[in-house]
């Protein structure tokens, strides 16, 4: 069936992102109570695609499907994964990793707050004297692209540290899952997470925790400390009756089944290459009118470019914003308390030709606010 099209606007924010238009219709089905089987079945391949998409063996990792925002996957991780009497190790190098040691500190678990420069990636010799200085760590946790400014970890490193020292490799892939190429044993890793809305170009509300079926049935002795995000609980129910505990995102899930689909199609290798071509696209138009941005290129995870305000009284970021978002493009606010930035993002449903549009739109709303270009430093 034709359906008429939606209007399209390009989100160069750090998610939801730029979806296609039959990703959104895929959300107009008939009703459906979501303990059929015929619902059951839908999440049953959809956690196995999830598996496959980060190169994870079925026998040895699975799906666990949250509904939710990104937030309640760091929720499950780390109030699921740490044994009693152990740590938790928090690599913390920007906004995002920070929520993790949030989450410890609420949870009144054991944790140490490793904290580094956010302009920088992580320092894979800190964690290893951390880990030295410490046996009783059981679970390393950090972030794979700091979204707040674009800096990308070095995780496989990082994973084969805390592997040899006999610790849980926890990484928050939100922002790089089904962009980056990921692979579960070559990276190092036992759980990562996403959501639907950001790598798999869906809707908001389906969340999920990939990782070691072996360490989430031994956390089934750890204490409970939540109910609702318990790892286990929810690995177990699905294992059992095929069904998310709690009502799942109905809606969302028929849009990520086509999302995922969409995924195959586009193929891995091509999807990293156009992101990274987006990337290329948004330098090139910043370059062009003079910004500056704060993290190296080669720090950089090619998702997220941190820009800096030009230097001029009349640059006015709101003014900004809105003149770009009643033309179709949405920025978005840094997230550096220190410096005054916003953020460019290649991701979701988005191509080149869509960032040079953009940037004929912001040259004419800097033009607007009488800034002088090229832009001043």
């Amino acid at each position: 069936m034709d359906y008429p099209k939606v209007k399209r606007n390009v989100l160069l924010n750090p998610g939801p992102a730029t979806t296609t238009d039959t990703v959104k219709y895929a959300q107009v089905m008939p009703d459906i109570c979501p303990r059929e089987k015929e619902f059951g079945d839908i999440m049953k391949k959809m956690g196995d695609d999830l598996v496959k998409i980060a190169h994870g063996d079925l026998g040895k990792y699975t799906a666990v499907l949250f509904t939710g925002s990104g937030t309640v996957n760091i929720d499950a991780c780390i109030s699921s994964l740490v044994p009693d009497d152990k740590k938790i190790l928090i690599l913390n190098n920007g906004a995002y990793s920070e929520r993790g040691a949030e989450v410890a500190e609420y949870y009144h678990l054991d944790y140490i707050d490793l904290k580094m420069p956010i302009t920088e990636p992580i320092d894979v010799k800190k964690v290893e004297e951390a880990l030295s200085m410490d046996k009783d760590i059981a679970v390393v946790y950090c972030c794979h692209h700091e979204t707040g400014t674009g800096v990308l970890n070095p995780i496989r490193e990082i994973g084969a540290i805390a592997h040899n020292h006999g610790a849980i490799m926890v990484v928050d892939t939100t922002s790089t899952y089904a962009m980056i190429p990921i692979d579960m044993d070559k990276d190092n890793l036992d759980f990562i997470m996403a959501s639907a809305q950001k790598g798999l170009m869906s809707m908001t509300g389906l969340s999920y925790v990939i990782g070691n079926k072996k360490m989430i049935e031994e956390s089934k002795k750890y204490k409970t400390r939540s109910y609702y995000t318990n790892l286990y609980m929810q690995y177990s129910f699905i294992r059992d009756k095929g069904e998310m505990h709690f009502t799942p995102p109905v809606q969302t899930i028929y849009a990520t089944q086509q999302a995922i689909k969409e995924y195959w199609e586009e193929g891995e290798i091509s999807k990293w290459n156009r992101h990274q071509s987006i990337w290329e696209a948004l330098y090139k138009g910043l370059d062009r009118l003079g910004f500056q941005t704060i993290i190296p290129k080669e720090f950089q995870s090619k998702l997220v470019i941190s820009v800096l305000y030009p230097n001029d009284k009349n640059f006015d970021f709101i003014k900004f914003h809105d003149y770009c978002y009643d033309k179709g493009f949405t920025i978005y606010p840094g997230k550096v308390s220190t410096l005054t930035t916003f953020r460019l993002c290649s991701l979701g449903a988005i191509y080149p030709k869509d960032i040079e549009d953009f940037f004929v739109v912001a040259e004419e709303a800097l033009k607007s606010l009488n800034v002088e270009m090229p832009l001043k430093y």
